[in-house]
């Protein structure tokens, strides 16, 4: 009998499959509710052509700023002022970049990120490989819950315990969008980022920061290297912004666009999403720069240079900048992150599974099962240390994620060079030269941190 991984899969049946599992039968659509549903125009100028292709970023784009990103960034403000800044501007651009392969493949092969992992690959690495990334969902997951509940307790008071078990509730605003439909979707996420936006704008003109010394935080310093604090909190960032799930979920929602199939079509579907990508994802990093400057410019220029918990950085910003408006802006953000982060967790979570196991379960059932898994150390950790415990938790879940990063950014690099498959749609060499030297650096610096963790330097 042919290994049903290994073997070479038909076209992929226009009908969704029934839920369970069905290891022999033909690859199902990638999130099957929303594939093919936006129209693309036919005719019309380069406006409305991107206009119908602007979405999927956006949804990608939320997995770089959500609380875990902000727990790296207060610490790396905090501790280190503008220095880090340099890490996020990295990251950022190696997720634009790895993004733009994402698109590539998803309207080349018209497969998402795990499908191809399970045609490609035998048993023995398709399956860890759907393991790791299950990890990576349920770490990404377990910061949107800790950093959703600390959003509640400081707006509305809600003991944060009760708030971790209340973030179980969002599956239900899941359910509601998909059934809304895609636009309905990324209008709201859209939506959500432009507030979080403005948030931040305010913050950072009331603290007020000295430009020079930003932007020479944007130059790569020696010290990330060779301070090992710097470089943990480094590969939190990393691993924070180029986020695992999101590869495989880009590939998957850009197949929500119905281009034509010649080539002509899916050549202006790649350059149309690959500029919808790149503009979502310069804009999370003015997000992901201004939390990490705010926290620079109030905290450590004040000597506050232990601020890690959110909790604590909302508590202080009122006194520090006289002005209780930055601290409620901030907590307001930190909801809204939150909930954005639940629509393409849960919407990751299904690419994956569906893609690697072919096991279809409805959106909500699988929102809960990821929140269970993330909900356990969450209420562990609130349960015995409260706020106080949930810093390093936070941290903690995006290093596990960068270092779940590899067995994600290798087998994309392995598609978007692959020439049987793409055809005349593979990867330019500049692209897959400069992809393959962000799998190396992600790769070495996960091999530095372990490095120092086990020899204690």
């Amino acid at each position: 009998m042919a290994d049903p991984i290994a073997q070479s899969l038909p076209l992929p049946s226009t009908t969704p499959p029934p839920p369970g599992i069905d290891s022999a039968g033909p690859s199902p659509r990638s999130l099957p509710e929303v594939h093919r549903s936006v129209a693309v125009p036919n005719a019309g100028g380069f406006l409305r052509k991107l206009f119908a292709f602007m979405g999927p970023g956006y949804l990608v784009a939320v997995g770089y700023m959500d609380p875990g990103n902000w727990a790296t960034s207060l610490a790396g403000g905090s501790a280190f002022g503008y220095t880090l800044l340099s890490v996020a501007l990295a990251s950022s651009l190696m997720a634009i970049l790895l993004q733009a392969l994402c698109v590539r493949i998803g309207v080349a092969t018209g497969q998402d990120l795990a499908q191809l992992c399970r045609e490609r690959f035998p048993k023995v690495v398709a399956y860890p490989l759907w393991f790791l990334a299950e990890i990576a969902i349920c770490a990404t997951d377990l910061a949107e819950l800790i950093g959703t509940a600390i959003a509640l307790e400081l707006l509305f008071g809600i003991p944060l315990l009760y708030g971790v078990m209340l973030t179980a509730l969002d599956a239900f605003l899941m359910l509601w969008l998909q059934n809304k439909g895609m636009r309905w979707l990324e209008a709201l996420v859209f939506g959500l980022i432009a507030l979080i936006f403005g948030c931040f704008a305010v913050q950072i003109a009331l603290s007020n920061p000295v430009w020079a010394d930003v932007l020479n935080g944007y130059i790569p310093a020696v010290s990330i290297m060779t301070n090992q604090t710097q470089l943990y909190i480094a590969m939190g960032i990393i691993g924070a912004t180029v986020m695992p799930h999101n590869l495989y979920l880009h590939t998957a929602v850009i197949q929500s666009r119905a281009w034509k199939p010649d080539l002509e079509s899916k050549r202006e579907a790649i350059r149309f999403g690959t500029i919808d990508s790149t503009i979502a994802l310069t804009l999370a990093l003015f997000i992901n720069s201004a939390i990490l400057i705010t926290a620079a410019s109030v905290f450590h220029t004040s000597g506050n240079t232990e601020v890690a918990e959110i909790g604590d950085a909302y508590h202080l910003m009122s006194p520090l900048l006289g002005s209780s408006l930055a601290a409620t802006l901030f907590a307001v953000a930190l909801l809204f992150c939150g909930l954005n982060a639940t629509v393409t967790a849960t919407m990751a979570g299904q690419v994956v599974m569906e893609g690697f196991l072919r096991f279809r379960l409805p959106p909500v059932a699988r929102r809960l099962l990821t929140r269970l898994v993330a909900i356990v150390p969450a209420v562990i950790v609130t349960w015995h240390y409260g706020a106080s415990g949930t810093a390093d938790l936070l941290i903690l879940s995006q290093v596990i994620l960068s270092l779940q990063l590899p067995f994600a950014v290798i087998p994309l690099m392995l598609f978007a060079q692959d020439k049987a498959r793409l055809g005349t749609l593979v990867a330019p060499l500049w692209q897959i030269a400069l992809g393959w030297g962000c799998a190396a650096l992600i790769v070495a610096l996960n091999l530095k941190l372990l490095a120092d963790a086990v020899t204690g330097h």
